[in-house]
């Protein structure tokens, strides 16, 4: 890679969902930028997939097979992180579930399975790795929201409505650790080619061509869209941006 480095000093960074989709790209994105990559996966064969990947490519990466709905769980992935590849002072905090439900046909379990991931995963992960981030004065926090928090998404309530908590919470999280040199943004990526967006068109949840139309570039998103924002928010000349609400959605929200 050419250029201004990314960062002055090495850095080690989590991500999590980084088995597939979304986070494998931001993964890949953030060891090509210097990083190491710990990625973190309940599917433990998607986490080896992507650090395989990182490898190859040159770069360094640690699979670690975690549920972020299990605080324990994470606690552990991270003292194994710092054991095998250094404090991290990155995080994307990516990993969510996105059910299609009709909200009267929505039971309590199902609820309280999106909010254990989506929000809860996001706050207890921040938890875990703020403390090395405040040693060393240093820190990025990206939170991978949703555009469906921005302007509802109908069989989604559950969903949509964690991912509006993570907005709050990213601004909220911004304002504490701002004087501590940790900034927190959040990115809403709108329709992105996934596969569980593709399983989604599938089973008729949507349409994604009809969805395309629809978006302003006339194309949905990728995971690389997506990655290329998370490398630019946690670089070092990204120090001034926090506290934001940075949509990756082909100009479907502007505001």
């Amino acid at each position: 890679m050419t250029g201004v480095p990314a960062w002055s000093e090495p850095r080690t960074a989590i991500v999590t969902g980084g088995g597939s989709g979304i986070g494998a790209a931001i993964s890949r994105r953030l060891a090509v930028e210097g990083a190491a990559v710990a990625v973190f996966d309940r599917d433990s064969g998607g986490a080896k997939a992507t650090a395989v990947a990182i490898e190859r490519a040159g770069g360094r990466a640690l699979p670690v097979t975690v549920d972020i709905s299990d605080r324990p769980a994470i606690d552990r992935a991270v003292a194994q992180v710092r054991a095998e590849l250094g404090a991290a002072t990155i995080l994307v905090n990516n990993a969510a579930i996105s059910p299609f439900k009709r909200f009267l046909d929505i039971e309590r379990s199902e609820l309280d399975a999106v909010i254990a991931v989506n929000l809860i995963g996001t706050f207890e992960c921040c938890q875990a790795v703020v403390p090395d981030m405040l040693e060393a004065g240093w820190g990025r926090i990206v939170n991978i929201a949703s555009s469906s928090a921005q302007t509802g998404s109908a069989r989604q309530t559950h969903y949509a409505a964690t991912k509006g908590a993570v907005i709050a919470f990213t601004r909220s999280l911004a304002l504490e650790l701002g004087p501590k040199g940790i900034t927190v943004n959040a990115v809403p990526p709108s329709f992105v080619d996934t596969p569980s967006l593709r399983a989604a068109d599938a089973d008729g949840s949507l349409d994604i061509d009809a969805f395309a139309r629809m978006i302003p570039v006339r194309r949905v998103g990728t995971a690389d869209d997506v990655a290329a924002m998370c490398a630019y928010l946690v670089r070092d000349d990204a120090s001034y941006v926090t506290g934001q609400v940075l949509g990756v959605n082909g100009g479907r929200v502007t505001t």
